[in-house]
């Protein structure tokens, strides 16, 4: 933990904004460039090596590549002291989830989210990158209505700690790990068959689910009876309100066979 006022290299912690498997962020100012920035610091000894460090900085340039209006930029990963960490944009706003759990939202925020978030994806996934890890507390929505989506790859990155709350570490049929929320995780990420382009496609539509009935079409009150329903059963009752375009989308997204699914996010 990391104390308001103090300093990691030339980054000034503001305040902690949240945490959970995969580090803790602050907001922070960079004295270097007078700005707010996002520091997420990951869990202690997460880079037990040098290797695993250049490995973590090479994959970290990588997202530093994303410049998307609706992804969240990915500035710098630097050590200071023991502490590894990323600097990543700053967003001001809510997040989706915070805006999901008052209820529904009206069909015009739900198609302009849907939408952005979707035309995120496509971009990432243009350059060869899965998020894995999506889901409403990693979206933001400004004041005026724009989505910003954070963390995109570092599921990747990082083997968790610990999960937090709705957070399950998976290991991969193949040496490595899947960091993912189960609520959001698709049937063939549960299976162990690794993620890809439409696992992302999945848990959008989980998301458009959620913002249109106000809860999820998974239900479980354990890890084991969500993922249970997940892999076996259809989603609970669609929202009647939807246009049959949009509840289309929907569906298709939840397909279980990711080869029903929508193959890109376009």
């Amino acid at each position: 933990m990391i104390a308001t006022g103090e300093t990691v290299s030339h980054y000034r912690v503001l305040e902690k904004l949240g945490g959970g498997g995969m580090g803790v962020v602050y907001r922070a100012r960079d004295e270097r460039l007078d700005r707010n920035v996002a520091l997420k610091v990951l869990p202690a000894g997460m880079l037990s090596d040098e290797t695993a460090r250049s490995r973590f900085r090479r994959e970290a340039l990588t997202l530093s590549q994303l410049n998307h209006p609706g992804i969240a930029v990915v500035h710098d990963f630097d050590s200071d002291n023991g502490v590894d960490f990323l600097t990543m944009e700053y967003v001001e706003g809510e997040t989706l989830a915070a805006k999901a759990a008052a209820g529904p939202l009206p069909e015009p925020e739900i198609i302009s989210f849907g939408t952005q978030i979707a035309e995120a994806l496509e971009d990432a996934h243009e350059h060869q990158i899965i998020h894995r890890d999506l889901k409403p507390a990693n979206v933001m929505v400004t004041a005026k209505g724009r989505v910003k989506v954070l963390d995109f790859g570092l599921a990747k990155l990082v083997k968790p700690a610990e999960a937090d709350g709705e957070t399950a570490s998976l290991a991969e049929s193949q040496p490595g790990w899947v960091m993912g929320p189960v609520p959001y995780m698709a049937p063939e990420v549960l299976r162990g068959q690794g993620a890809d382009a439409r696992s992302d496609l999945w848990a959008l539509g989980v998301m458009l689910y959620e913002m249109a009935a106000g809860g999820r079409p998974f239900q479980g009150q354990t890890t084991y009876e969500l993922s249970a329903a997940i892999l076996r059963e259809v989603p609970g009752p669609r929202p009647g309100n939807l246009p049959p375009a949009l509840r289309t989308a929907m569906e298709r997204c939840l397909e279980n066979d990711p080869g029903k699914r929508y193959q890109l996010a376009s």
